[in-house]
């Protein structure tokens, strides 16, 4: 289970959120893999066909493009979720919640600038940790607002004004709880360990720029 939570978060990369060699991070896909179709479905092929070892460096791309977000999002209620760090969660129209436990004094990153962030993710369901940028003692190297990362993470760390997402700065933590369709939709990701329609929970640190 270890290997596997090594790297659930790249879409999420070349391995939100694993040069690891391990899924580097559910976060990042491969660079390299090119879809025909949109990126949310080029994404869930990759799930589809993922090892359950931690040896491939391209890994989840879980990113759904907004044009997909037509669905109606029903957002849980913050009282249904286990985050202790926030006494309010703000809902954005996209459906993801937030709330920042500490807001950083530095500056905000621009799209496709290089970032390392540390992170915990979580599933909403149970409340179970499936990655932890902290507990393998590195934090998750990637550049935001490209589809290293899924939809979610690029979002809430980017911020969005039309969607009510201000950006996170330098040496700020956030909690952002992502609904399915902006992170591993239907389909799910690492063989079960996200389950399909998953609302996932992320505690993000900006450490700022590589």
């Amino acid at each position: 289970m270890a290997g596997v939570q090594a790297g659930l978060l790249q879409a999420p990369g070349r391995g939100i959120l694993a040069r690891n060699r391990t899924f580097r991070s559910a976060l990042k896909y491969s660079a390299h893999q090119k879809c025909s179709v949109s990126p949310r479905s080029c994404c869930q092929k990759d799930f589809a066909n993922e090892p359950s070892t931690t040896t491939r460096r391209n890994i989840l791309h879980s990113a759904a493009s907004l044009g997909l977000l037509a669905a109606a999002v029903t957002p849980l209620e913050a009282s249904a979720l286990s985050v202790p760090q926030c006494e309010t969660l703000s809902t954005a129209t996209n459906g993801i919640q937030f709330c920042d436990v500490r807001e950083g004094t530095g500056k905000s990153p621009a799209k496709g600038s290089l970032i390392r962030c540390h992170y915990k993710g979580r599933l909403a369901s149970n409340n179970a940790v499936f990655d932890s940028s902290y507990e393998r003692g590195r934090p998750l190297t990637f550049k935001v607002g490209v589809r290293e990362v899924i939809a979610g993470w690029d979002l809430g760390i980017l911020g969005d004004a039309e969607q009510g997402i201000p950006p996170m700065k330098e040496g700020g933590k956030r909690v952002l709880v992502i609904p399915p369709e902006l992170a591993y939709g239907d389909r799910g990701a690492g063989r079960g360990v996200i389950p399909p329609k998953a609302t996932l929970i992320f505690d993000v640190e900006l450490l700022g720029k590589r």
